[in-house]
């Protein structure tokens, strides 16, 4: 029987990355699929990825090579409040970087992966039970062996669905992302060019799960209409190129994140509301920090040595806890209708606008993750 070094449970972008990060150290690294994975409809998700995520990404020789279409930079980011003026503006020009982001094609990203994968002389991919001194969870939040392994996954379900379509619009995006807080739905608009050059979106809509299943049963043309009505217009006349999308939204977080000869990563440990965009970035840093952890042990310490994987998640956990803090405070703060309330929250986005220095701070942490 073959010995494996790390076996690591889930093949989705955060399973793929790990394995052949792990593998680029000269690991032998098992990857199984996650049973639970069916093919089905076809995958209109999109990803905002950061500087730090396209840099592990590159580094595995995986996003050079992804077709130019499946990759879309994010040059500006448009805020808008719920109520008229309040606004709040990012700009790479302002942060002196090439882009505030990517906006990657989700099945894509997992096919280059796999071929990347399939290729690496250091990964077997398997079905089987195998016995490694490591195994990570990359199984996302519905993880089977975190739950197995008695670890509690303490979530709170936010009575919000996310909406996700491909767009197509009569306007040029010009690299412009534009989100919508309207109390208590959050709209964002993702720049893409499939199917249409420079003039599509990947949509991302937040809403109540009633008004989610509403505008879900509408037909193309009324949900068009209800787009329009949320945007006023300003990316342009909106229409459905795909079928609709449709999933729960909570918050949550593991309460251990690695025990001996074990560890989480991505979904499996952390799950945040995707209206900052940040959640595939937080799992990917998973991924080099584990790595880096890894690659700097000791040489007499074996790899699924808890005291190792402590490390690794004394430097996740700050991070990950503070983004999750954000985007859920974000979300409570538009989600209220009081009118004192309103006029504070739209007034300290108008506030944050011009205010530079904290502009660039939070720019920052989101180009890190």
């Amino acid at each position: 029987m073959k010995a494996y070094d790390v076996a690591i449970r889930g093949a989705g972008i955060v399973g793929q990355s790990l394995a052949l990060s792990l593998a680029r150290l000269g690991l032998q690294v098992a990857l199984r699929p996650d049973p639970a994975r069916a093919a089905g409809a076809d995958d209109v998700r999109a990803y905002a990825l950061n500087a730090s995520s396209v840099a592990l990404l590159r580094g595995l020789k995986v996003w050079d090579a992804l077709p130019p279409q499946a990759a879309t930079p994010v040059y500006d980011m448009q805020v808008q409040g719920d109520t008229p003026g309040s606004r709040l503006e990012f700009s790479a020009w302002e942060q002196r970087v090439g882009e505030l982001a990517w906006i990657a094609d989700a099945a894509v990203l997992e096919r280059e992966l796999a071929a990347a994968v399939r290729f690496a002389p250091h990964i077997t991919l398997t079905n089987d039970e195998v016995q490694a001194p490591l195994t990570a969870l990359c199984e996302g939040k519905a993880s089977a062996t975190r739950a197995a392994l008695g670890v509690n996954f303490e979530q709170h379900d936010y009575g919000h669905r996310a909406i996700a379509a491909r767009l197509t619009t009569t306007l040029p995006h010009q690299g412009v992302a534009r989100q919508w807080f309207g109390a208590p739905d959050v709209l964002a608009l993702l720049p893409f060019d499939a199917p249409q050059p420079e003039a599509s979106y990947a949509l991302v809509w937040s809403l109540p799960e009633a008004r989610a299943h509403e505008l879900l049963a509408l037909d193309a043309a009324a949900f068009e209409q209800a787009l329009m009505q949320a945007t006023e217009g300003a990316a342009g006349e909106l229409k459905l190129a795909t079928e609709r999308a449709s999933w729960p939204l909570m918050h949550a977080q593991a309460d251990a994140w690695c025990g001996s000869g074990w560890v989480l990563l991505g979904d499996a440990a952390h799950v945040v509301h995707p209206l900052a965009g940040q959640g595939l970035n937080l799992g990917l840093a998973d991924v080099v920090a584990l790595t880096q952890v890894i690659e700097a042990r000791e040489t007499w310490r074996s790899l699924g040595d808890e005291k190792l994987l402590r490390r690794y998640v004394r430097e996740r956990l700050a991070p990950t806890w503070a983004m999750g803090q954000v985007t859920d405070g974000l979300l409570r703060l538009f989600s209220h209708e009081a009118p004192g309330l309103r006029e504070l929250r739209n007034r300290g986005l108008s506030l944050v606008n011009h205010l530079s220095p904290l502009k660039r701070w939070l720019t920052a942490r989101a180009l890190d993750a």
